[in-house]
């Protein structure tokens, strides 16, 4: 059975730091790409950074500079390093997979994407 679990999320002041992880379960090789989006309340789902198995990545214009995904293949892990954090990056952060979609794709593309994990909240005070 196919799991994507992520952890890390919290409440943090504006200016400040976290950490996202997921885990993923149950895939029998390595999917074409991993990567984390998020919803805001009343706002549609949207792509925050993606990245493939040769470390390729694609990021939101509104994340660049701030926010770094990396991963760890050997435990089907990947992580997103959230700086300098703002009000608007408030939201429910969702890890994903897919085994056909490349980062860039996927980043805007995400009704295509096959897993997905339950989300995790980050909420950004100012």
């Amino acid at each position: 059975q196919v799991q994507l679990v992520e952890s890390g999320g919290g409440s943090v002041q504006a200016g400040g730091s976290l950490r996202l992880s997921c885990v993923a379960s149950g895939f029998k090789y390595r999917s074409k790409f991993m990567g984390w989006f998020r919803q805001a309340p009343g706002k549609q789902r949207e792509g925050v950074a993606t990245i493939e198995g040769d470390d390729t990545t694609a990021y939101a214009d509104s994340v660049k500079g701030r926010f770094t995904i990396s991963q760890d293949n050997a435990k089907n892990a990947v992580y997103l390093q959230m700086n300098n954090l703002a009000p608007e990056d408030t939201a429910m952060y969702y890890c994903a997979a897919d085994f056909t979609l490349t980062a860039m794709e996927a980043l805007s593309h995400e009704g295509l994407i096959d897993y997905w994990g339950k989300g995790i909240q980050v909420t950004v005070s100012s």
